[in-house]
């Protein structure tokens, strides 16, 4: 875009300088702001409720998230830190302090109450030391479970029994303009609670490195700081509909943009790092652009709302169901697909075996397609 510019930073995560919080952060350029001038005369009146509740009560939904999120200290291990220094060349020109071993904080999500806990890969991706403080002040040394880069979501796990896990709600049913809580710690304030509503689905901000990323995420404007990443996001009754992973700011700290990782999403990829140690990702194969006027004439293709294929896989998943290029892929199981990460957050979902049913646009005529998902390098 012409006015803005994002770049990525992890902030909080990497590095020792940033040892009060982890979370990534883009940099936008402020726009000019524009004149204010005449203010007018407003008239008011009290207003009584009768004993009704008020408008804006949150106090439920803080209740039901707060005790299922942890304060988490990752640190290096001065072993690890010597290690990296070894192994980078350049170690000898930055002196001792290089090899000093990095610390973080952030936040994590109670997933089960045996102790697994969902958190970013950023928060822990430096670190093989972890304390975890409980919301009543209870501190567990944890473990790595099992982390993915491409999605920026990890687990770790204490040693604990009875814990309180949070309630897990279904972001498929999340709507923009409804009201939600960001639980964390931002700069090491624990136990936080920030409201504000849900301004976006399915947004791709290019903030995870390479080609593989899965991004589609939920937007708000509950203000979310370094030490936020690994929290939760819930709506009104307490329930996780995302996992807190990212800022766009001009300084690194709230700007009134704030991205989470959909729960259906988070979930679907902790089950399989708690049962294997790695993401199992099924792989369509596709090169896909979300279609608009541009995409449809270079494609020479009658505009339709959905996702253009360009290219195949030869041997993926969706040329060996019989995908063609120029298909327009308009629906997933039944879910409206216009975006190209609504539809990576959905095949992202599906599992390694499962069967997607694709709804097709070839030639003008509709059609729909049994596709089952494989691994990149499996049948």
């Amino acid at each position: 875009m012409a006015n803005k510019f994002w770049s990525t930073l992890l902030a909080g995560a990497l590095g020792g300088a940033a040892t009060f919080g982890a979370l990534y952060w883009l940099v936008q350029s402020p726009a000019n702001p524009s004149d204010i001038s005449a203010t007018t005369t407003t008239l008011a009146r009290q207003v009584s409720y009768q004993g009704a509740p008020p408008p804006f009560d949150f106090t439920k939904a803080a209740d039901n998230s707060m005790s299922a999120v942890v304060h988490i200290k990752a640190t290096e291990s001065r072993q690890s830190a010597l290690q990296r220094q070894r192994a980078n060349p350049w170690s000898l020109f930055f002196g001792e302090n290089f090899a000093q071993p990095r610390s973080g904080t952030g936040s994590g999500v109670i997933y089960t109450d045996d102790g697994y806990i969902m958190t970013n890969n950023h928060v822990v991706d430096f670190a093989d030391e972890f304390l975890v403080t409980l919301h009543d002040n209870r501190e567990f040394k944890a473990r790595l479970v099992g982390r993915d880069a491409d999605t920026d979501m990890a687990v770790i796990k204490i040693d604990a029994k009875n814990l309180p896990a949070i309630r897990i709600g279904n972001s498929d049913d999340v709507r923009v303009g409804e009201w939600v809580l960001a639980v964390g710690n931002p700069f090491d304030l624990t136990s936080t609670v920030t409201a504000g509503i849900v301004s976006a689905k399915s947004r791709d901000i290019n903030i995870i490195q390479g080609t593989t990323g899965i991004e589609s995420f939920i937007q708000t404007d509950a203000a979310v700081n370094p030490g936020n990443s690994g929290g939760a996001l819930v709506n009104l009754n307490g329930e996780l509909i995302g996992i807190n992973s990212a800022i766009a700011s001009p300084t690194g700290a709230f700007a009134g943009y704030a991205f989470a990782i959909p729960v259906n999403l988070a979930r679907r990829i902790a089950d399989d790092l708690i049962k294997y140690g790695e993401y199992r990702r099924a792989y369509l194969g596709v090169d896909i652009a979300s279609m608009d006027t541009n995409v449809a004439q270079q494609l020479e293709l009658d505009y339709t709302q959905g996702v253009a294929v360009v290219r195949l896989d030869p041997e993926g998943s969706a040329a060996n169901a019989g995908v063609q290029p120029k298909d327009v892929i308009t629906r997933i199981n039944g879910k409206n697909v216009t975006s190209v990460a609504e539809l990576r957050e959905l095949v992202g979902r599906s599992k390694v075996g499962e069967t997607l049913n694709l709804t097709l646009v070839r030639e003008g005529k509709t059609l729909d397609l049994p596709v089952r998902m494989k691994t990149r390098n499996n049948n």
